[in-house]
């Protein structure tokens, strides 16, 4: 059998392996459909990524150098691929008991032919229900993280709102601010494809960054008020400069992306000093998030996991291309590091 692996920076091959016996809590699916994370792991990819020789201290919240003769965050070779899959449950251990073989399960794993998974205290092994759609179901974690920009953002009905960045997490979020009952979504993004998926589920217009002033259009399209919130997904220092020409006063802004070091020539001056804006920094993972205890990572998956599966989120045209696992490897590559306008999330059919 066979696993997608980064064997060095930017090199994605498939690597054979053969399975381990399961654990009586455990259980072994067939896999038959994967996809990639499209953000931080393309970092990790690149052999970017500060876990490659930090790791971030949960004692003094902050990066710190990894203890001399650990081994590497991220070790080339053995650091596998992939993000989430859908399959059918093969092989169960004696202590399962809510799962049976043939269930149909979406659960966190690599690009790899099978998956072992914990089955027994373990709400991120989710059944698929029957007629549950596989390519909303990869995308049970960007969902996540749109969600967490959207409530740190605290979007209320009526507000006007601007989603910065158009690939997965950036699409959920815009059909999450107008289903909360945002007035005016408007989506930035220079892929012109990108844009008329955001149209179609929920934006009421969208921007070229590289065409427009995006924040004075901003500006004209809410009577000279700005946004009251911007979720920023790109990570993109440029982006964000314009958002902040955007913003309302006193308006705040979401920042979901996991970004790069900012160039030379980023202003905090500016727009951001007179608007008073307010930045906060959304990530679903970090716990206790700011509305702990009533939510928790736990709530908020489970929330994703039920907007998906029940149809009031619709991922379908968010998962292109789709691929066969034998050009999983290349097409990686292609469309996740090289050419990522190329695609939004890519989806692997085994």
């Amino acid at each position: 059998m066979k696993k997608l692996v980064a064997t060095a920076p930017r090199v994605a091959e498939f690597v054979e392996y053969q399975d381990r016996a399961i654990e009586t809590d455990e259980v072994k699916i067939k896999v038959a459909f994967a996809s990639p994370k499209h953000g931080t792991e393309v970092v990790d990819f690149r052999g970017v990524s500060p876990f490659i020789d930090e790791e971030f201290s949960a004692e003094w919240n902050m990066f710190v150098p990894r203890p001399e003769g650990s081994s590497r965050g991220i070790v080339f070779g053995e650091f596998q691929l992939g993000n989430m899959v859908v399959g059918e449950i093969i092989e169960k251990g004696s202590a399962v008991v809510d799962y049976e073989i043939g269930d149909q399960v979406c659960t966190y794993g690599p690009i790899m032919e099978t998956v072992i998974a914990k089955a027994v205290d373990n709400y991120k092994l989710r059944k698929m229900p029957t007629g549950g759609n596989w390519k909303n179901a990869v995308c049970y974690d960007p969902a996540q993280f749109a969600m967490s920009g959207i409530r740190e953002a605290h979007v209320r009905a009526g507000d006007y709102v601007v989603v910065v960045g158009l690939g997965a997490i950036g699409q959920i979020a815009i059909q999450l601010a107008k289903k909360a009952g945002a007035s005016l979504v408007i989506g930035i993004d220079p892929l012109e494809h990108r844009c008329e998926i955001a149209r179609r589920h929920g934006a009421d217009a969208t921007f070229d960054p590289t065409k427009v002033d995006v924040g004075f259009e901003v500006k004209k399209m809410t009577g000279k008020l700005g946004a009251d919130s911007i979720i920023e997904t790109s990570g993109n220092a440029a982006a964000l400069q314009a958002a902040l020409r955007g913003i309302a006063y006193g308006g705040t802004i979401s920042y979901v992306a996991f970004a790069k070091p900012f160039p030379e020539g980023f202003n905090l001056g500016r727009e951001a000093h007179f608007n008073n804006a307010k930045i906060v920094f959304a990530r679903a993972s970090s716990e206790p998030n700011p509305d702990y205890p009533r939510w928790n990572r736990k709530r908020i998956e489970d929330t994703c996991w039920e907007l998906l599966m029940n149809g009031y989120l619709d991922c379908t045209e968010l998962i292109d291309p789709v691929v066969g696992f034998a050009e999983s490897a290349e097409s990686y590559m292609k469309y996740v590091d090289q050419n990522p306008d190329l695609s939004i999330k890519m989806g692997i059919e085994l």
